[in-house]
């Protein structure tokens, strides 16, 4: 798919899931303001984690960081992502959930907006954090 059709499928998808409302306000879930366990979804590699690592570290010392890492592009990433919400809400791995990626191309960040992973998402009990850079 091109640019152009990534769009309209995302927008589609968008409008879809407004209409069953999964972004409604009363599916939000607090955030902790000071958790003591953090699930990070994404790769293992990169300036991601660390940055994550840095920050969450300097803002609350005795953080707990559980990587979960996933492939964040390619085929099937989303199927993996979505995957490991639930892993991480099934055994409760975590207070709260950081999904991350640095950047890249629409083609590159597709995974994040695929139906699976919002699916994951609206479902997970645990509060969630998109950390996805465009």
């Amino acid at each position: 798919m091109d640019c152009g059709d990534l769009y309209t499928a995302y927008n589609e998808l968008k409008l879809k899931l407004e209409k069953e409302g999964l972004f409604e306000q009363k599916y939000k879930k607090k955030i902790p303001f000071m958790p003591e366990k953090i699930g990070v979804l994404t790769s293992k590699t990169g300036s991601v984690i660390r940055d994550i690592i840095n920050v969450s570290t300097r803002r609350n010392p005795n953080v707990y960081l559980r990587l979960y890492p996933v492939p964040v592009q390619g085929e099937g990433a989303g199927e993996k992502i979505a995957k490991a919400i639930k892993i991480m809400n099934e055994k409760k791995l975590a207070d709260v959930l950081i999904i991350a990626r640095g950047g890249g191309s629409l083609e590159d960040l597709w995974p994040f907006n695929e139906e699976c992973v919002a699916r994951a998402i609206f479902e997970s009990e645990l509060p969630l954090i998109s950390a996805v850079r465009s």
